[in-house]
């Protein structure tokens, strides 16, 4: 049985998913129309944007790591591999920030086009959650330093979890439809 934290983030990233899809088809719809300008084929670097997800996707293991030791009684270790967790996602949005500048220095933005739009929208929603979940990350972070969780709050550290969690997967198809969909 759900925990009362895990019930309410279980209800949080169910009504978050519902606008990631809407992003996402939006997306979809509009990579399929003819547009002038550029598009995601000949604007996106692919190989970097890989070395920075697979930062990402990496990061839920690191996470994983951490909710076990928690379990365990292994704080030092919680702490070890949460600091690795929000490092990972740091990295994460390095560069996601990178791209964006390289994008805008060749004239990639927002209103430029509907896949400036759709992109910017899309990706830009998608960091605003890795950076609440990093800020997240870093408040357990602090209450597992200052010895305010231990065993019995492991449930309450899993519903943070869960969300960075779900902000991974999210990206696992993001990049599969507006990187690794624009080979095809």
């Amino acid at each position: 049985m759900y925990s009362k934290a895990k019930l309410a983030m279980a209800l949080f990233i169910a009504s978050e998913a519902s606008f990631f899809a809407l992003l996402i088809v939006a997306y979809v719809f509009y990579h399929g129309q003819p547009q002038n300008g550029p598009n995601a084929a000949d604007s996106l670097d692919i190989p970097t944007t890989t070395f920075y997800s697979l930062c990402l996707f990496s990061s839920s293991a690191t996470l994983w790591l951490s909710e076990r030791n928690l379990r365990r009684g292994q704080y030092d270790r919680v702490i070890a591999w949460l600091v690795a967790t929000i490092g990972l996602g740091a990295i994460f949005l390095y560069g996601q920030g990178r791209e964006y500048l390289r994008l805008f220095h060749n004239d990639v933005t927002i209103s430029r086009n509907l896949f400036g739009t759709t992109f910017f929208t899309l990706t830009g929603f998608h960091g605003l959650h890795v950076l609440v979940g990093l800020c997240a990350l870093a408040v357990v972070a602090g209450l597992v330093l200052r010895g305010l969780v231990r065993e019995r709050q492991a449930e309450a550290v899993e519903a943070v979890g869960m969300y960075w969690h779900f902000v991974d997967a999210v990206w696992v198809v993001i990049f599969g439809i507006v990187y690794l969909g624009s080979l095809v």
